[in-house]
């Protein structure tokens, strides 16, 4: 649950417009997770050696490789966007997804869903991208939805600058605990690190694109909705907008 600086809650799931496209977008790299190499359940992948190799194979194949981005392929532009929905390991995407439903949610209400799916999309395509071109010799995969997700988090700050985050954490026995958003976005970092650190071998966490997703999504709330859209700041909702 997300509370205003005014009090309001906003309970995730409550009310006729549910955020369809987050939930959408939330299956959808679950599901391609399930059925892929690099959750270790599917057995047509095997195990041992042939899944590993069955995993650097997948990574390559729909992930972002710097080198093979630019070598002129005409199927490699479509890797920014299908890298968006691949995980390297259970925390890259449990992570991930539980950052997009705190925050997407929101987001997407302010946005619209329609404006939502092409603001993720293309935030995302374009920090994988911002990433491939900082690192045009890297031979790498990248995969993640942490460039997207990053611009989701940028946009809600600036959306919702003084919300707090109502959470629970396992490991303080489920306690409800409520915390700024962006101390909650500190956590977020600090989760990607640790997936960084588990990955090993696998594609790598680029925190470049982090930052360019971030930027881009702070900076198009910024431009789009301006001060009047913003819930807790300064300005007034002009005539005919709804607070959240």
């Amino acid at each position: 649950m997300i509370e205003t600086s005014s009090g309001r809650h906003r309970p995730w799931m409550a009310g006729p417009g549910r955020p369809w496209m987050t939930y959408g977008l939330i299956v959808s790299c679950c599901l391609i997770f399930v059925l892929g190499p690099a959750s270790g359940l599917n057995p047509g992948y095997g195990s041992g050696g042939r899944l590993m190799e069955a995993q650097s194979t997948y990574f390559e194949r729909w992930g972002v490789v710097p080198t093979a981005l630019w070598s002129g392929d005409p199927d490699q532009p479509l890797a920014p966007l299908t890298a968006l929905f691949v995980h390297g390991n259970w925390l890259h995407l449990l992570g991930n997804m539980l950052f997009l439903y705190v925050f997407g949610a929101m987001t997407e209400e302010r946005m619209g869903r329609f404006q939502f799916a092409v603001f993720y999309l293309a935030t995302g395509y374009l920090a994988l991208l911002g990433y491939a071109a900082a690192h045009a010799d890297s031979a790498q995969s990248l995969v993640g939805a942490s460039g997207a997700i990053s611009g989701v988090l940028g946009a809600f700050l600036w959306l919702f600058p003084r919300a707090r985050v109502t959470s629970l954490f396992p490991f303080l026995l489920f306690l409800p605990l409520r915390f700024p958003a962006w101390a909650v976005l500190i956590f977020w970092v600090a989760l990607q690190w640790l997936a960084a650190r588990q990955a090993d071998d696998r594609p790598g966490v680029a925190y470049l694109a982090h930052l360019v997703g971030f930027t881009l999504g702070f900076l198009y709330a910024w431009a789009r909705f301006g001060r009047t859209a913003r819930v807790g700041g300064a300005a007034r909702p002009s005539e005919g907008e709804s607070q959240p």
